[in-house]
């Protein structure tokens, strides 16, 4: 690199993984996009008053799920912090199982 170049900087793209739970069963990918399309998942949830939070690690691994699929076991535990933290956040409970 001579002396005075910068490299321009790296492009990061941005992504978004919206989920839906119910109680019944894990949850499930109800939306996933990146950049343009993170961005408008991220402002509806917004506008709907949805819990957002920023977990890159979380976010990748949930990208590789398909629409309507639910989380994998291995992510059970990182998901369900997330969302007894938005549940907290509203004074609410998650549901409980049915038994």
């Amino acid at each position: 690199m001579k002396e005075g170049r910068k490299d321009p900087p790296a492009t990061t793209r941005r992504s978004a993984i919206a989920l839906t739970y119910e109680g019944v069963s894990a949850p499930k990918v109800s939306a996933t996009g990146d950049d343009e399309l993170a961005d408008a998942i991220v402002r509806e949830a917004q506008a709907q008053g949805v819990f957002v939070t920023r977990d890159p690690a979380l976010a990748s691994a949930l990208a590789q799920l398909r629409l309507d699929e639910e989380i994998p076991e291995e992510l059970f535990t990182a998901v369900a912090i997330v969302l007894s933290w938005a549940y907290w956040l509203r004074g609410l409970e998650p549901p409980r199982p049915q038994p």
